[in-house]
């Protein structure tokens, strides 16, 4: 084993310590980091060489963030992202620094925005929050906005997590909707990226990872009545995408989950891998290593 360590190069323990990092499942990410310090034993080299895995992983996962000062949360995600590294929260109007291993905020300060795009924005923002918060328990919306060459893009998203370690599960929604337009009057393409990720890990190890890409059309008119359709189109999949995920799951639990094992051992009863040095077996064994 020492000999094949050796063979190992720093940046390839370094590749895979990242590709650990980049797949911790939703609000495991300190407890994947901390085992793969304990692998890696080189933290210097670990924080520096992997800190855009950090970065990656955050901005994938939607991660909110409180600023200091602010009422709401803002999103971490590659849209809100500066060229200098710092963050955008649209709603405050301010840009901040954040530490991406800390998951902490910093050093917020005002930004110019786009004035062309805003009153598009500010309206979607407020449509959108309004669903969010009928809809998702602890649900946190960013709503961007920008105008190039006279088309203006905003693009909505959306994260919804519980975690539940003490249950021995943690999930995340997240959803990102992106339209471009040129004004009143044109129908334009509203595009959306649905994501579910739950890990469940009591007496074993089970992920359901799920996605969806939606196209739609529709109709820009005024900023009020473009942000109430889009947000009327948003309710109407997400709905369609949540109940066929319920009936999928409930099928499966009927179905291919039965075909995978059985739900009891013969004993008919739940084996406590707890105590398994109390069961035969486990003495047997025992015995066997002794």
């Amino acid at each position: 084993m020492a000999d094949y360590e050796e063979q190992i190069s720093d940046q390839e323990k370094l590749r895979i310590a990242e590709d650990f990092i980049k797949h911790a499942p939703p609000g495991e990410f300190n407890e994947v980091f901390n085992d793969v310090r304990v692998l890696f034993d080189n933290d210097g080299l670990l924080k520096s060489g992997a800190a855009s895995s950090f970065s990656q992983y955050n901005k994938e996962q939607f991660t909110p963030v409180k600023i200091e000062g602010a009422e709401h949360q803002v999103l971490v995600t590659s849209h809100g992202e500066l060229p200098d590294g710092t963050f955008i929260d649209p709603k405050s109007k301010q840009k901040f620094s954040y530490d991406h291993l800390r998951k902490e905020a910093s050093n917020a300060e005002p930004i110019d925005v786009d004035q062309e795009a805003e009153p598009w924005r500010e309206q979607l923002d407020s449509e959108y929050r309004k669903y969010i918060q009928n809809h998702y328990p602890h649900g946190i919306g960013t709503v961007y906005g920008k105008n190039v060459n006279g088309n203006i893009t905003l693009i909505a998203c959306c994260e919804d997590h519980q975690f539940q370690p003490q249950n021995f599960w943690n999930g995340r929604w997240r959803a990102e909707w992106t339209i471009s337009f040129q004004g009143p009057g044109s129908t334009s393409e509203l595009k959306g990226l649905i994501k579910v990720q739950v890990h469940y890990y009591e007496d074993g190890n089970v992920q359901l990872v799920s996605s969806k890409e939606i196209t739609s059309e529709v109709k820009v008119t005024s900023e009020n009545g473009t942000a109430k359709s889009i947000v009327d189109v948003i309710k109407d999949e997400e709905e369609s995408f949540q109940k066929a995920l319920s009936e999928n799951y409930s099928t499966m639990s009927q179905t291919t989950f039965k075909a995978l094992r059985r739900q009891l051992p013969v004993t008919r009863t739940r084996l406590d891998w707890n105590k398994i040095a109390g069961y035969k077996i486990g003495q047997e064994l025992k015995t066997t290593t002794s």
